[in-house]
């Protein structure tokens, strides 16, 4: 029987997995009418090329032309196409390779998977590409500016086993990040807030309310107006670890984000955000094997 939530109606290329669009329960025209309405950064004409090349597929596998009428409730397959895409100067690591998992250890300014104008210098992708490997899957997600340890699942069969340790928060991630020393500030060793996105849907903010964001905080070296610290996020909320440490009068350095947004011209790899996901520790939920991964990365000196 079909599986729809997997299917193998286009086969992986160039490291990139087929995009899904579901078709609602009403409506009329062709199957290129609702495409060109649905995902309108895609040209009609681009949608009939494509069309016309094979690479819109039904989920039964069936080519999809552009005269073809629309059909309720239907999966259509395409593959994600970007006319321009900025080239990342940059080369992931792959620390640890088995039939269940990967580690990477990725560069600043490198997406995890595919967003806005990245996709084939997607970190996912990349790799996916480069190993040859269809089912990889990011098991947790870092920003795109931050550099440092990313796990991934090889296999479906095994993913959720992986999955658990996040979800049950079973694994230990330690971060590393250079921000200002203030004399005298009474730094507290656990942080906790309500975080929130912001009206500038980006960016993250702190609001009244439960805290539902928990960051542990310990200083490793204290430079001349700059310290180095170890910052273990207890709960994984999106920019945690940069809004916890700007709220508390730290913003780390380069933060392009926080306090304000002071995003760099395109192109400028100038001044990577000083945060580095540094090591991991867990219980392999395979064989019970202790599992402790450091990054090769590092930031820049005091």
């Amino acid at each position: 029987m079909h599986n729809p939530r997997h299917p193998d109606v286009l086969p992986v290329r160039a490291g990139v997995s087929p995009s899904c669009v579901v078709l609602p329960s009403s409506g009329s025209g062709t199957m290129l009418d609702f495409l060109a309405q649905r995902i309108p950064a895609v040209t009609r004409e681009a949608w009939a090329l494509r069309m016309e090349q094979g690479d819109v597929v039904d989920e039964h596998g069936v080519p999809v032309t552009p005269a073809r009428a629309f059909e309720r409730g239907i999966r259509l397959y395409y593959y994600r196409w970007l006319d321009q895409e900025p080239c990342i100067p940059f080369e992931e690591t792959v620390l640890y390779q088995d039939a269940h998992l990967l580690v990477a250890d990725k560069p600043h300014f490198m997406p995890v998977t595919p967003t806005g104008r990245y996709l084939h210098h997607s970190l996912l992708v990349r790799l996916k590409h480069r190993l040859q490997l269809p089912e990889l899957s990011p098991l947790h997600r870092i920003d795109r500016d931050t550099a440092g340890l990313v796990l991934f699942s090889v296999q479906r069969a095994t993913r959720g086993l992986y999955q658990g340790l996040f979800r049950d928060r079973a694994i230990t991630k330690h971060y590393e990040a250079v921000a200002p020393w203030r004399e005298g500030l009474a730094l507290p060793p656990e942080y906790r807030s309500r975080l929130e996105e912001s009206p500038q849907f980006f960016r993250m903010h702190e609001v009244p309310g439960e805290p539902n964001s928990h960051t542990r905080i310990q200083v490793l070296e204290v430079g001349q107006g700059w310290a180095r610290y170890r910052l273990e996020p207890v709960t994984g909320k999106r920019h945690q670890l940069r809004v916890h440490m700007a709220a508390l009068g730290l913003p780390l350095r380069n933060d392009a984000f926080y306090p304000e947004v002071n995003d760099p011209p395109e192109g400028d790899y100038s001044r990577p955000l000083q945060l580095l996901a540094r090591w991991l520790e867990f219980s392999d939920p395979l064989t019970g094997e202790p599992r402790r991964f450091l990054s090769q990365r590092q930031l820049e000196p005091l």
